[in-house]
């Protein structure tokens, strides 16, 4: 498949390659980090020699591999990849605000699933403000719940 995935327009960032590349098109790593550096230019994550990113397996349901800098095969089932304990971590940059939120609410039990979502906007309004923090938990519960 050349294009994206259907399922990955809803599931991923906006910023991720996966919202236009299809399997294979990208690697996938586990964390964002600054050797993946955001790219206005491309409008995602990329290497230092342009490959694209994507730095939540646990979105884009694809293990870990570097499917377009080295040829990995994209395996044809594997099972969605949990959140890694890098995932879980606050992040800096807004740009990964939605990626938290996304791993916050898949590692809640069902019986937490309040107390996360509480927890996950008080934690974001403090270090990105409360309309940004807000923004993002509409745009993640309205597909995280739903896929509960």
């Amino acid at each position: 498949m050349s294009g994206p995935l259907p399922q990955w327009c809803e599931q991923t960032c906006v910023v991720c390659p996966a919202q236009q590349l299809g399997p294979g098109q990208f690697d996938v790593i586990d964390r964002p980090g600054p050797e993946f550096a955001y790219r206005p230019d491309l409008g995602w994550r990329a290497t230092a020699d342009g490959v694209a990113v994507c730095v939540h397996p646990f979105r884009v349901g694809l293990p870990t591999g570097r499917y377009a800098s080295a040829g990995e095969l994209v395996p044809d089932q594997a099972p969605r990849p949990a959140p890694t304990a890098a995932a879980l971590q606050l992040p800096d940059d807004l740009v990964d605000l939605e990626g938290w939120l996304v791993a916050v609410l898949r590692e809640a039990p069902a019986e937490g699933i309040f107390a996360a979502v509480a927890r996950a906007e008080r934690l974001a309004a403090e270090r990105f403000g409360a309309k940004e923090a807000v923004t993002a938990l509409r745009r993640v519960l309205s597909v995280e719940l739903a896929n509960r």
